[in-house]
């Protein structure tokens, strides 16, 4: 029986543009070879800052670059917690982000997330006992959850920011994968002086380009790059050469195409998948993205249906991992992308079995 992974959340390898890459990588490095090879500014490869400057409609000195999204976070955390300094979470959220948060010390509150966003009235109770230092939240085809913020929670979000005078920390790797539906704001367009945007390479070219970056205030991204230089003088200048001349070429928008092409099927046959094997079990309905995610239902746990899952040959997920406080105790997350629609059929079939073997 051939191993079937619903694990991480990880690109399919058909969507990787080698030969574009590789084409991109010879031109940049005959051109500035020099300097892509050399120590540079901890702000990142200036040419790609030009470019993600002007792709998102702000001045250079705003944007940040790093090695990937992940280590921004780091960054940040680095010069603004302090151990036991409050930051929220949604809840469920991205599992590694809880990570780095619990190993600053940071007391983590988790603020309920809905179909639609964080529960308003949840995050204004929470509010009234302690405003945190910084919100982070994943407003765009949410990991672990697959949920978009709507457009009403979002202008909340960043009044209420905006009157307790805290940080929104805006994470939208995903924001591009839209397959159907209608675009909402992004938190920084509402409210720019309140929010640090944050995106990166990795699901739209390669994981292995390792080229993430931040938009926020210029006094802030200063900052941010002074811990950067610290930790590491410099991100590193060939990916972000290579992957600046992939851009310069116009390939982003094509490769955006073609990966709606490829991964739109795989969600709409994890979500048939889940309608006939599992019709009591609550799924969100996602628009795009990477992830569906599944409260199983009553009677069963999600500890129990992973044991009987890797019996059949099926790798879950933790996911009591993603939950900042606890719960999760019937949370399943589904990546669907790397997987073919054949896998995620028979990949959703076990899961039912294993379901029905656990109660």
């Amino acid at each position: 029986m051939e191993t079937i992974n619903f694990t991480r959340g990880v690109p399919a390898n058909e969507s990787f543009p080698i030969e574009e890459v590789v084409e991109a990588a010879q031109a940049i490095l005959r051109t500035q070879g020099a300097a892509m090879m050399q120590y540079g500014p901890a702000l990142g490869f200036q040419p790609l800052r030009e470019w993600l400057a002007e792709w998102q409609g702000v001045r250079v000195e705003q944007i940040l670059t790093g090695n990937g999204s992940l280590q921004l976070i780091e960054f940040l955390c680095l010069h603004l917690l302090k151990p036991g300094d409050v930051v929220f979470t949604e809840s469920p959220t991205y599992d590694r982000t809880l990570t780095l948060l619990r190993r600053h010390g940071a007391r983590i509150v988790g603020i309920p997330l809905e179909p639609d966003g964080p529960a308003i009235v949840a995050l204004e109770k929470a509010l009234a006992a302690t405003p945190p230092k910084l919100f982070y939240v994943i407003p765009d085809f949410q990991n672990p959850a697959g949920a978009t913020c709507s457009g009403e929670k979002r202008r909340r979000l960043v009044e209420l920011a905006e009157r307790h005078g805290f940080l929104l920390v805006e994470d939208a790797p995903y924001r591009l994968l839209r397959y159907r539906g209608r675009e909402e704001p992004t938190l920084y367009r509402l409210a720019p002086g309140r929010v640090l945007h944050m995106s990166s390479f990795t699901k739209l070219i390669a994981p292995g380009v390792r080229t993430g970056f931040m938009v926020g205030e210029p006094e802030l991204i200063a900052r941010l790059a002074k811990v950067a230089e610290d930790t590491y003088i410099s991100p590193g200048y060939v990916a972000q050469g290579i992957t600046y001349e992939w851009c310069r070429r116009g390939l982003l928008p094509p490769q955006v195409e073609r990966l709606k092409k490829l991964y739109a099927p795989r969600l709409d046959a994890c979500l048939g998948a889940i309608d006939r094997y599992m019709p009591d079990a609550v799924a969100t309905r996602p628009d795009g993205g990477f992830f569906i995610s599944l409260t199983l239902p009553e009677g069963t746990s999600t500890t129990a249906v992973r044991l009987e899952a890797a019996r059949l040959g099926l790798n879950l997920a933790d996911g009591l991992a993603f939950f900042p406080e606890g719960g999760g105790e019937r949370f399943l997350r589904l990546p669907f992308c790397a997987l073919s629609p054949a896998e995620i059929d028979e990949g959703i079939r076990r899961l039912a079995e294993s379901v029905r073997a656990s109660r």
